[in-house]
This record gives C-alpha cells, structure tokens and sequence, in this order.
C-alpha cells in the first residue's frame, strides 16, 4: 500500500532544499499547502524579469493524483497570461502522475515565464520601431512636398496668370483714378452732367426775373459799342 503522506513529506524536504528562498510553507496539516516564487532567467541582462507565485495543495492521493494550483502576484507578464500558465500545468501534472511532480511543474512554468518575458519585449521591441518608421515617414513627406505634373504645373500656370492680369486690371483703374479729370472726362463718365443745365431750368420755371437796378449805371459807363461788335 503506497503511503502518500510519506512521498509528500519527503518531497517538501527536497523542495525546501533547492527554493530555500523561494518557497514558503503555509500549512502542515492535514496536508500540505506551500507557495513557490518562480521567475524567468534569460541570458540577455538587458530583458527584465518576470514572475508569479504559485501555491500547491497536496491531495490526499498525491502524487497518484495532481496537486491543486493557484497562481497570483504576477510581475514582468500581463496577467492573462495565467490561464496558458495554468493550461500547462494541467498539461503537465497529467504527464507526471504517480510521481512527486513539483520540481518538474516549477521548471515548465520558469521555461514559460522566460518565453513570455522575451516575447513581450519583442512586441515592445517592435511597436516602437513601428512608431520611429511612422514619425520619419511623416517627417519625409513634409520635405517631399506635392509632386508636380505637366498638367498640374500648365494648370497652375493659367490660374497664376489669370490672378496676375486681374491685379494689372485694377492697379490700371486705380491709375486713372489718381489723374486729374477733364470736363470731358466728367461728361464721359458721368452722364448725369449733360442734363444738369435742363434740370436747372426746370426747377426755376420758364421765366427768370433780373434786377434792373443792377444795370441803371450802365448808360454812364464809357463802352465802345465796337467792342462788342
């Protein structure tokens, strides 16, 4: 008969010796429950870490049966990243039943940790690579400017010659304006002028009174009839 309670204790001692720092026994009794601290490794010093607990419950048919797990405290990794976490344990738990399995499930997590904290990077690696090529490419259209055609230009050029000629049209009125007008001028822009005399006459009547008295000295004045002959 397999004593289960015996392969439990004596995988706790072994665990205790190689995650001395890592591992941390909360219960004894009835059965074992104890959290491990698992972080990824890499080679690369500049790839950060990542990390997350893991808390074991034996059975009381371990390791015939798998432990119970529960997974928190992520660091280095988005947290839903938990469920493939917990989807290879499962995976792996159903490999390794019937023997003490926990040194192997840490490892396949610590294997994942790693692979997720390398690709998260990429991914960060990436965006701003994309970002850097956006903001050139932005920067490099501003300098191309707008590609110029024969149409494009030839159209271009009628507008521009249409605008220059009208600003000639109008500097042209303003220089008329400026010299000074003759009667003939008046007359011509003015049409009203030619009937200005008419609507005089109109306004004071047919008959037009005169002073006699302003011309009774005339008879004393010395004038020449010849000057006016």
């Amino acid at each position: 008969m397999t004593d289960y309670k015996e392969e439990q204790n004596g995988e706790i001692e072994a665990l205790e010796s190689i995650y001395s720092d890592e591992l941390d026994v909360i219960e004894t009794s009835p059965f074992h429950i104890f959290t491990v601290t698992v972080t990824s490794q890499s080679s690369d010093e500049a790839v950060p870490v990542g990390s997350c607990v893991i808390q074991f419950t034996y059975t009381p048919k371990y390791p015939e049966e798998a432990p119970a797990v529960e997974i928190s405290e992520f660091e280095g990794i988005e947290q839903n990243h938990a469920d493939d976490i917990l989807d290879l344990i499962k995976e792996e738990a159903a490999e390794n039943l019937g023997m003490v399995m926990v040194f192997t499930l840490v490892s396949a997590v610590q294997e994942k940790l790693s692979d997720l904290v390398e690709q998260i990077e990429l991914e960060k690696k990436n965006e701003v690579e994309r970002r850097l090529k956006e903001v050139e490419a932005a920067e490099q259209k501003k300098f191309e400017g707008v590609r110029v055609t024969v149409d494009s230009f030839l159209a271009w050029k009628a507008k521009f010659d249409a605008e220059m000629a009208e600003i000639k049209r109008r500097a042209g009125e303003k220089k008329v304006d400026c010299k000074k007008l003759t009667g003939k001028d008046l007359f011509m822009r003015d049409a009203s002028l030619d009937n200005s005399d008419v609507k005089f006459l109109e306004e004071v009547g047919d008959t037009v009174q005169v002073d006699e008295s302003l011309f009774q000295d005339m008879e004393d004045l010395d004038i020449d009839e010849d000057e006016f002959s």
